[in-house]
């Protein structure tokens, strides 16, 4: 059975130039490293996501005999440097780590855990994506392939918007004061998941839903029942702060590129696959295809679903698995 892994920072510069002290990144590994770890797979955790949450591509798309799978846990989530977790000495608000601060950490974890400066493959679905690209664009040399599921080098305006939604849903229940919270925020995280459930399933799949099928007596059971779980079980704190590092994810302002996001993607040498959910309200197939558009080795390709954002970690559909799977098969085909 699979455990998790700690791996210890230190004092940890970030990128807007405070310090986290004590700083760790949780990891688990799944497949065996070569003796040259030329077989390492990394993949960079989603939002709320835990290992045990996305492990499960191990088998369907990313052969354990072959591969070396690393997930790794971003700082926020609660498994690493989260303000659950002590990383509220640095947070304020917002919380300040940024996905640059993710790659760094995940630099060192590969250098100095697994004795390698460039993984064979990056492979990140929605903010793991969203890792990947900042992979792509701040460490050129480190990153030769990327395959991007359901994310974007930046977030866009309307992303915002459903960020922003999530934040003030949470901090408007009663238990928040303004800096922290003083009990469980039941109400607001209610809101939350409301929210979250309407954006990450697309329209045609609540218009196909079936409740009486899935054991719900009503709407609201399923929210309370299919979604509201999986956030309750992270401290509200958490929660925010990975919002932060969402909202702020912009390769272009990490790389000293100001606004100019053709700069910065015109910095990627990385064999890239881009894949986008046809139904997805975060991460648009346009937004997705405009910049896959703007980096010289991006190849486009739309993943057919209801399921919305869920498409591009589809446990429980075989089609879409092969699909992607299929995608990583030509991207490894690529030269790099």
């Amino acid at each position: 059975m699979s455990h998790d892994h700690r791996f210890a920072l230190g004092r940890f510069a970030l990128a807007c130039g405070e310090v986290m002290e004590d700083a760790h990144l949780s990891y688990r590994v799944l497949g065996q490293a070569t003796p040259t770890a030329d077989n390492l797979v990394l993949y960079p955790s989603s939002y709320g996501a835990w290992p045990e949450d996305i492990d499960w591509v191990v088998g369907p798309i990313l052969d354990p005999e072959r591969w070396c799978v690393v997930l790794v846990s971003q700082f926020g989530n609660g498994r690493s440097s989260s303000p659950s977790t002590g990383g509220a000495g640095v947070a304020g608000h917002p919380w300040p780590v940024t996905h640059a601060d993710n790659v760094g950490a995940q630099r060192r974890l590969l250098e100095e855990v697994f004795g390698i400066e460039a993984p064979a493959l990056i492979y990140g679905w929605s903010m793991g994506a969203q890792q990947g690209f900042h992979w792509a664009v701040l460490e050129p040399g480190r990153c030769r392939r990327l395959l991007a599921l359901c994310g974007t080098a930046r977030t866009t305006p309307h992303n915002r918007l459903f960020l922003l939604s999530l934040r003030r849903a949470l901090t408007a229940d009663p238990a928040w004061n303004g800096r922290c919270f003083e009990a469980e925020p039941l109400q607001g995280l209610r809101a939350f998941t409301s929210i979250y459930a309407s954006w990450a399933a697309s329209q045609a799949h609540f218009r196909d839903l079936s409740l009486a099928a899935g054991g719900w007596s009503s709407l609201e059971d399923h929210v309370d029942r299919a979604w509201l779980p999986h956030y309750r079980r992270h401290d509200p704190r958490d929660l925010l702060a990975m919002i932060d590092t969402w909202w702020a994810s912009d390769v272009a302002t990490a790389s000293g590129c100001g606004n100019d996001l053709v700069a910065a993607l015109g910095r990627v040498s990385a064999a890239v696959t881009v894949m986008a959910g046809s139904h997805d309200l975060y991460f648009t197939p346009d937004d997705c295809a405009a910049e896959a558009a703007l980096i010289r080795e991006a190849r486009f390709e739309l993943l057919p679903s209801t399921l919305g954002h869920r498409a591009g970690n589809p446990r429980d559909d075989p089609a879409l698995q092969r699909r992607i799977r299929d995608a990583l098969d030509a991207l490894l085909e690529r030269s790099c």
